[in-house]
């Protein structure tokens, strides 16, 4: 894609801090209009620039009350039986980050869980029953002190201002 304009970066701060912001609101802020402000979104979802919108939930009011930061390590690193494993952990919706790392450990999972025996039943279907995975570790999670998927767009176009 080419290079993101100051007005693009608005739309998607706007966007990403509230997807039901009003086009109204943000024609405001980045100075353009309405029509055009729903052109540039329609071309960034078009782009991938904005890949989907969501609804955040705390994963407690839906009990969901643990959760798990979960490093594997594999036993062999052949692109078919990592491949294998991440399409296994992208399926499992309890598994709500996958990542495929440098170090030690070949993967991180960020895990929700309902309870601890909710848990064990997943690391059976997902670990155990892997003749490939070598060995995991797991950390509980206390207290998320942070949370977030936001990508900070405020670093590259500043705040912006409040003017309207």
């Amino acid at each position: 894609m080419s290079e993101l304009s100051a007005s693009d970066l608005t739309i998607l701060r706007m966007l990403q801090d509230n997807a039901r912001e009003k086009l109204e609101n943000i024609a405001c802020e980045t100075g353009l209009s309405v029509a055009t402000v729903q052109r540039r979104i329609r071309s960034l979802r078009d782009k991938e620039v904005i890949q989907r919108e969501t609804t955040v939930i705390q994963p407690e009011a839906v009990g969901y009350t643990m959760t798990f930061l979960v490093l594997v390590e594999m036993e062999r690193e052949r692109i078919d039986q990592v491949d294998a494993f991440r399409r296994r952990a992208q399926a499992n919706p309890q598994v709500q980050q996958c990542y495929y790392i440098t170090g030690e450990a070949d993967f991180a999972l960020i895990i929700l869980s309902k309870d601890i025996e909710d848990f064990e039943r997943l690391t059976h279907r997902l670990f155990f029953e892997d003749a490939n995975i070598k060995r995991f570790r797991t950390s509980v999670v206390m207290k998320r002190s942070k949370f977030s998927s936001e990508v900070p767009l405020a670093i590259l176009a500043g705040a912006g201002d409040a003017s309207c």
